[in-house]
């Protein structure tokens, strides 16, 4: 038994030494990690006696101490030459571990965020890990850090929450929301306290995925295991896991994995704010191979009767069937109310031939990339906006272009210096249309103040703002060019004269036809397969100089104000003016702008503070109406930060963007 734990250590010290010299090349640590050099002096984080536990062995990722560490390689492999006592130790470890008693000691750690860092048994690590231990028996103190708004602490904080009821250190997310997704996929409540044949089948599963996932995985990339097995139960029940024999299981995650890389990838979403005329790219039409002729499909939650937002959409569907004529055959699927309901539409669309399929709703998009991963050689584009996936395109309008226009001409009509506005979801884009509508305000009528009010939660807005005083009012954007809903003030900016009478002023209007006539132009020139990269996730965001955003203005409206908003108009397609290009003060008396630059595309989608001159705040998940609960799920401002109780079951109701 000794001479074969002699060799192991020997094959053992050439692995560590290979390791070593490896990570030196590449300017990575030799040696495991240290706490106490990670934690600085007087750390205020609190330590748990947590008890004994069989901890991931993998996750042993350092030491409590410096004290014995050049004796090992960052994976505990051996370093030191045979005729040290180290070497005898480790040997005579080795020799039981082999025999038939084993190793029976528990080591002693301490965990923090996640890892494991060893106080005694720094060989007995070295030598189960040697022989590929999947789990090392040890009694565990946590270092918990202070609370803070880092993600990856708001995490661990959630983590521990997990890890009441689950008693496991298997998964570790960074991102917020994530163990409630989880118990999701695994059907489990937040409270469910798991049994010894739970924590047996979750690791063994995870082991079986985990397997699939390195297969694939460039050591080079970023990635976390527990991430990939997320977004792959997105779009396949966990039960699969015990269905599926490893080749079929790599094959799916093979098929998902750039959009694997894309949301692990902090600046993995380019947003595109331009659209080019596809016409230019003609000389690509002798690179690659383009259509003829496209099938065209349109995917919508409700119908056109009950949804004006759908309605839009379909009008967009008539003014491409009118440009491209008999190039192109247009279908409409309605009714992808729900998850089965969509995959069965989206299905569908594919297999009677669709070569290009839109989605229209942002609850639409996980079905819209089950569908893509199935289907690579059709293009899908789903109506929402910061989305991470790789596999599809996403598309919005900057409508806050237009509301800041409609806030000039409000601030230019308010009497009292009181602007009521009427916002709809706390999704992705709202408060920056919030805010350019206060500073359009404000740029006519400095001392205008908005009173903000939203249509997710209870109450009634408009007969609020008349009881109070307040008569010019932001409501709605026009999604479809009609005249009619602007004279009617079922959308828009409106003015309320004493008797409640309602006199339009204008308002923002949506013209999805300009946006599909630009993909549509864009594949027929060959641009599409310009624009691929890899594991990006391509967003579109185009604004009034791409002419799907517009502005309505109503006949009523004075001469002097129309001439405004006209030359405001003007300015804003042709690039001379940003509304967030001054000095912008916030709620809280902090200075967001000086003055000296304005804001990239990223900061505008994901603005989660409202300007000083707003009267009111962004309301939390738990006061929002249950229809509206999963849009803002799916697109809220402040989706990564939903503690683990708020990730329930979703509601059947569905609600989207109007």
């Amino acid at each position: 038994m000794m001479q074969i734990a002699n060799d192991e250590y020997a094959v053992a010290l050439r692995k560590g030494q290979k390791e070593s010299r490896e990570a030196a090349l590449a300017g990575k640590p030799t040696h495991p990690k240290v706490l106490d050099e990670i934690l600085p002096e007087n750390y205020p984080g609190i330590i748990q006696d947590i008890g004994l536990l069989e901890i991931p062995a993998k996750r042993i990722i350092g030491t409590k101490t410096a004290g014995r560490i050049t004796a090992f390689s960052p994976s505990f492999r051996p370093l030191l030459e045979p005729k040290t006592e180290f070497a005898t130790k480790w040997i005579h470890l080795c020799a039981a571990h082999l025999g038939d008693t084993g190793i029976q000691d528990p080591i002693l750690c301490y965990e923090y965020l996640g890892n494991f860092y060893v106080q005694e048994g720094n060989k007995r690590v070295s030598v189960l890990r040697h022989f590929d231990a999947p789990r090392i028996p040890s009694t565990v103190k946590r270092v918990v850090p202070p609370m803070s708004d880092d993600p990856r602490i708001r995490a661990y904080y959630e983590f521990m929450d997990f890890f009441k009821v689950s008693r496991l250190y298997t998964v570790q997310f960074r991102r917020p929301g994530d163990y409630a997704r989880l118990l999701k996929h695994l059907g489990k409540k937040s409270d469910d306290i798991w049994t010894e044949e739970d924590r047996r089948n979750f690791n063994a599963y995870y082991s079986y995925f985990q397997d699939a996932f390195e297969a694939l995985r460039n050591p080079r990339e970023e990635i976390l295991c527990e991430e990939a097995l997320l977004l792959w139960l997105e779009l396949y029940p966990w039960q699969d896991l015990g269905r599926l024999n490893g080749a079929e299981l790599k094959t799916t995650l093979s098929a998902l994995w750039e959009d694997v890389i894309s949301t692990s990838r902090e600046d993995s979403v380019k947003v595109e704010t331009r659209a080019e005329d596809g016409a230019k790219a003609g000389i690509l039409e002798r690179i690659f191979e383009v259509p003829d002729h496209l099938n065209v499909a349109f995917v919508h939650q409700l119908t056109s009767e009950e949804s004006i937002w759908v309605a839009s959409h379909e009008e967009g569907r008539q003014h491409i069937e009118s440009v491209f004529g008999d190039r192109i055959t247009c279908r409409s699927y309605f009714g992808a109310s729900g998850p089965a309901q969509a995959e069965l539409a989206i299905e569908t669309a594919v297999m009677e031939g669709a070569q290009v399929v839109f989605t229209t709703a942002p609850p639409l998009s996980l079905a819209t990339l089950k569908a893509a991963v199935a289907h690579p050689k059709v293009k899908f584009l789903n109506c929402s906006v910061s989305q991470p996936f790789s596999s599809i395109r996403t598309y919005y309008g900057r409508i806050f272009e237009a509301k800041f226009i409609t806030g000039a001409i409000a601030g230019a009509m308010a009497q009292n210096n009181r602007i009521g506005y009427i916002a709809s979801y706390p999704i992705y884009g709202t408060p920056a249309s919030i805010n350019a509508f206060a500073l359009g305000a404000q740029m006519t009528n400095p001392r205008a103040q908005i009173e903000l009010r939203w249509t997710c939660v209870k109450g009634t807005p408009q007969e609020d703002f008349f009881a109070d005083g307040i008569r010019v009012i932001s409501n709605r954007n026009v999604p479809a060019r009609n005249q009619m809903s602007l004279d009617f003030c079922n959308y828009g900016t409106y003015l309320m004269d004493d008797m409640g009478e309602l006199i339009p002023l204008g308002s923002p209007v949506w013209v999805w036809g300009k946006f599909y006539e630009f993909v549509i132009r864009n594949i027929f020139s060959g641009g599409w397969k310009q624009e691929k990269d890899g594991s990006t996730a391509l967003n579109y965001w185009l604004g009034m100089d791409s002419g799907i955003i517009d502005l309505d203005l109503s006949r009523k409206l004075p001469a002097g104000v129309r001439q405004l908003a006209k030359i405001l108009c003007h300015n804003m397609v042709s690039g001379t003016m940003d509304p967030f290009h001054r000095r912008i003060i916030a709620q809280d008396g902090t200075v967001k702008n000086d003055g000296s630059g304005t804001f990239t595309p990223e900061q505008l989608i994901r603005m989660d503070w409202l300007c000083e001159n707003v009267i009111g705040a962004i309301p939390p998940l738990e006061e929002i109406l249950p229809r509206s609960q999963p849009l803002v799920r799916e697109l809220g401002i402040y989706r990564d930060k939903l503690p683990q109780e708020k990730e329930a079951k979703k509601h059947e109701d569905i609600d989207h963007i109007r």
